[in-house]
């Protein structure tokens, strides 16, 4: 009788190191709204830096709105957009349907970080299907498809290069394991699934699941947390102002500011920050330990 004890506190202690090092295991979310607006008194201002905004940053980031309202413009199209079939160092764990896919070098290290991790739960059959799309490819696609399957130039996000499209042999996405491990996981990763289902009302497009967007953490997991998509996360955070979100052990901080002209904002020295505009009239700041 011991010794049937004892198999099952052994068993009992290996479910449990599974469910923490392994695909059970969820990282803490913890979002707070309650963060009012510091007073600059007795700040130190020995301490804090001033960084100029300009209007330009308004179209530039990660977290610019594309849609049927606010098309991209020239600013916020990435920069380092690469033909992915050229360099094979980038493509780990998934494959290219074509041989000329674009995407941010940035973003093809979030997806293979991220596939990596979906391999590790069996999960491994993923294909990029589409990625950056120029103007003129999104033009003619648009005179091809018609407005029923694609959209104008410069209303489509994969003409930013932050949003591609993924697919898999086996089977359409809404039934591929692929599809559901991309629906549940993405936002860890800091993607998040851009059209769902429930939200066509709000986003304007009928459900793809095959269609993903990074917008970096923490604001993925923020959006996960609330069940928002884009246009629903930019409204919160105009309202909000500012929230507070920790993820994996790591504490962010997120505020929203309008811009002005000859804006400035004021970040403690040290502090690693990042900054993105909306493609409206606003500027978001995170910060992060």
């Amino acid at each position: 009788m011991k010794k049937w004890g004892f198999l099952i506190l052994f068993i009992v202690g290996l479910c449990f190191v599974f469910i923490i090092n392994g695909s059970f295991f969820e990282p803490k979310v913890e979002v707070r709204e309650d963060i009012q607006q510091e007073n600059d008194k007795g700040e130190d201002f020995d301490n804090i830096q001033t960084i100029k905004i300009t209007e330009e940053q308004i179209y530039q980031g990660n977290l610019l709105l594309v849609n049927s309202e606010y098309p991209v413009r020239q600013e916020g199209i990435k920069t380092d957009v690469v033909n992915l079939f050229t360099h094979n160092e980038l493509v780990k764990g998934y494959g290219l349907l074509y041989n000329n896919i674009y995407l941010s070098e940035d973003i093809a290290h979030e997806f293979s970080e991220m596939i990596a991790a979906a391999e590790k739960e069996g999960v491994d059959n993923f294909w990029i299907t589409s990625g950056y799309r120029t103007l003129d490819e999104q033009r003619k696609l648009y005179e091809e498809l018609g407005p029923d399957a694609a959209l104008p130039a410069g209303y489509s996000e994969h003409n930013m290069g932050l949003a591609l499209d993924v697919g898999t042999t086996q089977t359409t996405m809404d039934k591929a394991p692929e599809g559901e491990w991309i629906e549940k996981n993405a936002w860890k990763y800091g993607f998040i699934l851009r059209y769902p289902e429930d939200k066509t009302d709000i986003t304007g497009i009928q459900y793809e699941p095959w269609h993903i967007r990074y917008v970096g953490l923490p604001h993925s997991v923020i959006m996960k947390e609330k069940n928002f998509v884009l246009e629903e996360y930019l409204d919160y955070l105009k309202e909000k102002k500012k929230v507070t979100a920790e993820f994996d052990g790591k504490k962010y901080t997120v505020s929203y500011h309008s811009f002005s002209e000859n804006m400035t904002i004021h970040i403690p020295k040290n502090q690693e920050y990042k900054i993105s505009g909306d493609n409206m009239d606003g500027i978001i700041v995170t910060m992060y330990d």
